[in-house]
C-alpha cells in the first residue's frame, strides 16, 4: 500500500494535498508546542492565547478558552499558508516531489528562518532573540522534521498519485 492510498479521501489534487498536509503538520507542530509549554510551565492555554495576541493584542492573554481556540485557529491558518506555498511550488518543481525528505527538511529550515527573523520580530519584538540553545534546537527540529518533512511527504505522495 502506498502513502497516497493510505491517506483519507478528501477532495482531489492540490486541495487534498493542502488539506491533509495542513492537518498533519499543524497537528505535529502544535503538539510539540503543547509539550514544550507544559515542560516550561507556561501551559498550552497561555501558549495558544499568545498566538491569538497577534491579532487581539494583550487582551488575548486574559480571554480564557475562547482566545486559546482563536490561537489554535490562527496556528492552522498560518500552517495552511505554509503548506500551500510548498504544494504550489512542488506542483511546478519535480525535485521537490522526487526528494521530499531533503526538500521538506530544507523548507522547514526556511520556515524557521521566516518565523524567527521576520514574524516574531514584527509581531512580538520583545521576544526576539530570547530563545536559548535548547529552545532553538527544538524549533529547528519542529520546523524541519515535524513541519517541512511531513508537508513534503504528503505532497509528494498525493501529487505523484494525481493524474496531470
Amino acid at each position: 500500500m502506498t502513502l497516497a492510498a493510505s491517506l483519507p479521501q478528501a477532495g482531489s489534487g492540490l486541495g487534498r494535498a493542502i488539506l491533509i498536509a495542513t492537518l498533519l503538520a499543524g497537528t505535529l507542530d502544535i503538539t510539540d508546542a503543547v509539550v514544550t509549554s507544559l515542560l516550561t510551565g507556561r501551559g498550552p492555554v497561555r501558549m495558544l492565547q499568545t498566538i491569538a495576541s497577534a491579532i487581539l493584542g494583550k487582551p488575548a492573554l486574559e480571554g480564557g478558552l475562547g482566545t486559546a481556540a482563536l490561537g489554535l485557529a490562527i496556528h492552522f491558518a498560518i500552517m495552511a499558508v505554509m503548506v500551500t506555498v510548498f504544494v504550489l511550488a512542488a506542483e511546478r518543481l519535480e525535485p521537490l516531489r522526487r526528494q521530499p525528505i531533503l526538500w521538506g527538511g530544507l523548507y522547514g529550515l526556511a520556515l524557521y528562518g521566516v518565523m524567527t527573523w521576520v514574524v516574531v520580530p514584527l509581531r512580538w519584538p520583545a521576544a526576539f532573540g530570547r530563545l536559548d540553545a535548547l529552545q532553538t534546537a527544538n524549533q529547528l527540529f519542529a520546523h524541519s522534521l515535524l513541519v517541512g518533512v511531513p508537508i513534503a511527504l504528503v505532497t509528494a505522495a498525493l501529487l505523484k498519485a494525481t493524474p496531470r
